[in-house]
């Protein structure tokens, strides 16, 4: 019981709350173009799924010296995160189309983002946030413009 809630020294603490933090605030970025656009799924929710993933990852890295750990730990992530970023699609019936999709994939792209900061490869998470900023922003519009000249103008997404 006494290791339960031993609390490490203060650099194995910094190194944790870095990449956590970290994976926090990259999960924060994809969250607020969501939260911008109005989706259900915004700041909060994209925030929690990449710290959860970071907290995933760093338990498998610490937990043993078997990189099978890692490995482990991002395949549980990808298939296990395909679950809520299934509740964000909706499918409605009236216009025969449906929605959620954008969302679903930057939920999935946000717990490879917390994934990556967890494991201590930041960068690369962060470098997935630039790319997913001019995915979401500027192919948006392109988007939009590719909608009116089909003659279906769609909701945003």
């Amino acid at each position: 019981m006494d290791q339960l809630f031993s609390v490490p020294d203060m650099a194995f603490l910094t190194y944790v709350a870095s990449r956590l933090g970290s994976a926090a605030l990259l999960g924060g970025l994809i969250g607020v173009e969501r939260e911008w656009m109005g989706k259900a799924a915004g700041l909060r929710t994209h925030m929690t799924v990449a710290l959860g993933c970071a907290a995933f990852m760093l338990i498998a890295i610490e937990s043993s010296s078997d990189q099978g750990n890692t490995s482990r730990a991002i395949q549980g992530i990808a298939a296990g995160i395909g679950f809520i970023g299934a509740g964000t699609i909706l499918k409605r019936s009236e216009q025969e189309d449906i929605k959620g999709l954008t969302t679903a994939a930057t939920i999935w792209l946000t717990a490879a983002v917390g994934a990556a900061a967890g494991a201590g490869q930041g960068w690369v998470g962060f470098v997935a946030v630039a790319i997913a900023f001019l995915i979401l922003s500027i192919f948006s519009g392109i988007d939009r413009w590719l909608a009116r000249k089909r003659g279906d103008a769609p909701e945003p997404e």
